[in-house]
């Protein structure tokens, strides 16, 4: 039976790096149908749009919402643009998919919320964690009580040598505030805080304490020219309501050989994400769990269907728009990890444990104009 959904039709802000593997995906995407982009240097926008098919070429955002039949805005720019790119999106009356981090700061990741919800429009943000068959295996755990009560999670993330531009790959930007907003804790760290935050159902954050490092050698010419300015090191320790924590190691460059994957203890058992393994005792024996995580897929995709619904951050974004599942939380998410991140960056500043309260207050709009 024929399909009688209509596609998606999207537009895109942004034709850099982050643009390329969205634009990448919406390809094997049937109902996804990119019909314009803009960016303000000409040459990311001609290239992307040849390389990508796309009809409709703009060198503003703004000009690009003048349309009257685009459904959602796809934003791919840097993370103190995502606030005025959404924004703007949302008050033409699209939808919005935006590239994780959130935005900049707390204050801005609020603004954008706040702004779908009084359109009553949808505001998915880019949390890949979310789609992972360790993250669909440890909820499925969860959910069946396998765990009991939770109580501690452990956020980690390692890169030996990983920080953009310095370290030879990507540019400036990713590496200075001013567009950046951070460094290590906002461009991987935020996959990790997610994915533990969905699985712990996104407990409501009382108090954070961190710390944040730069402190290895890096090429000095690169520093200087980029203006090199956020941490390649995050520590944190977060208290929820409740007797629930969690603590926070991210690493763009460290001195080590690796961490250990993110992990969720319970009364019950444990489950660690990376290599994916279950933890629990019986009686005397201490039981170590691995899971065929192939045949778990299979069966997922074969018997729930959830391969078109599920598959990736922008299948399941495309499936909600058209109705076929609800979306998930990844706003409400993805507000709650930037608290968590801006409070391990107050915390370092003020050399103290901060409340939640005290980071929303003290969080101010970083935004750039678009």
């Amino acid at each position: 039976m024929a399909n009688l959904t209509p596609p998606i039709r999207i537009g895109i802000i942004g034709c850099g790096q982050i643009a390329q593997h969205h634009l990448s995906t919406y390809a094997k995407i049937p109902d996804a149908q990119v019909v314009a982009c803009a960016d303000i240097d000409p040459v990311a926008a001609d290239t992307t749009a040849q390389t990508f098919g796309i009809p409709n070429i703009y060198y503003t955002a703004q000009e690009m919402l003048k349309r009257d039949d685009l459904d959602a805005i796809d934003v791919c720019v840097h993370n103190n643009l995502h606030m005025p790119a959404t924004v703007a999106a949302l008050e033409s009356g699209r939808h919005v998919y935006c590239e994780k981090p959130m935005a900049g700061t707390y204050r801005d990741a609020q603004t954008m919320l706040e702004t779908a919800r009084a359109r009553g429009l949808k505001l998915h943000i880019q949390l890949a964690g979310l789609y992972r068959d360790e993250t669909r295996a440890a909820k499925e755990l969860i959910d069946a009580g396998e765990l009991g009560e939770l109580y501690h999670a452990r956020s980690t993330g390692f890169r030996r040598r990983g920080r953009p531009y310095v370290d030879g790959y990507g540019k400036p930007p990713f590496v200075n505030k001013q567009t950046s907003g951070g460094g290590a804790l906002y461009d991987m760290g935020v996959y990790h805080i997610s994915e533990l935050l969905y699985l712990l159902d996104n407990p409501t954050v009382s108090r954070v304490s961190g710390k944040t490092y730069q402190k290895l050698d890096m090429d000095a010419e690169r520093r200087q020219s980029s203006g090199y300015n956020v941490e390649e090191l995050g520590l944190g320790f977060v208290r929820f309501e409740g007797e629930l924590t969690m603590d926070i190691m991210e690493a763009w460059a460290v001195n080590l050989g690796g961490f250990e994957g993110s992990c969720i203890l319970g009364a019950k058992g444990g489950v660690c994400l990376s290599p994916f393994s279950f933890h629990r005792s019986v009686g005397d024996l201490d039981l170590n769990a691995t899971v065929d995580l192939n045949a778990a897929r299979f069966r997922w995709n074969s018997i729930r269907g959830e391969a078109p619904l599920y598959g990736n951050s922008q299948q399941h974004w495309i499936a909600a728009l058209q109705g076929k599942v609800k979306l998930r939380p990844t706003a409400e998410i993805a507000l709650n990890t930037m608290l968590i991140s801006e409070g391990i960056y107050l915390s370092e500043k003020q050399g103290r444990e901060v409340t939640a309260d005290e980071v929303k207050e003290s969080s101010v709009s970083k935004a750039l104009p678009l």
